[in-house]
């Protein structure tokens, strides 16, 4: 987690480990804040509550700069995370790119994020 604090940006590449690090740790202060929200009577009509909107906002940018990192290190520009617009079949794709291996050594976004230190 500390490589994630260390290259917030949207250049370089991300490991799958850090990917799925990411995701992990929001799916689970997203579950905790909606509870906090269902318990404090926060919750909308829709079922959104007051702090996860805000995380979810807070988050945003984030976890696009990981998803393009993501797809950099599968030697994919950024402009592959257009597939979101696409439901379903172009989310499958996105996750299917997400789970493969990067590319070994370096690429043209970078070098090999698993022979840094």
């Amino acid at each position: 987690m500390s490589k994630l604090a260390a290259s917030p940006g949207f250049r370089g590449r991300a490991r799958r480990k850090e990917y799925w690090m990411f995701i992990l740790v929001n799916i689970i202060f997203t579950f905790v804040l909606g509870l906090l929200d269902k318990m404090l009577g926060w919750q909308r009509a829709g079922g959104e509550g007051i702090l996860t909107t805000i995380y979810g906002i807070l988050v945003f940018l984030p976890w696009w700069a990981v998803q393009f990192r993501r797809l950099h290190d599968t030697d994919r520009s950024a402009w592959w995370a257009l597939l979101f617009l696409i439901p379903f079949i172009g989310w499958l794709i996105i996750i299917v790119f997400n789970c493969q291996a990067g590319t070994p050594g370096e690429n043209r976004f970078g070098p090999d994020p698993k022979l840094e230190p």
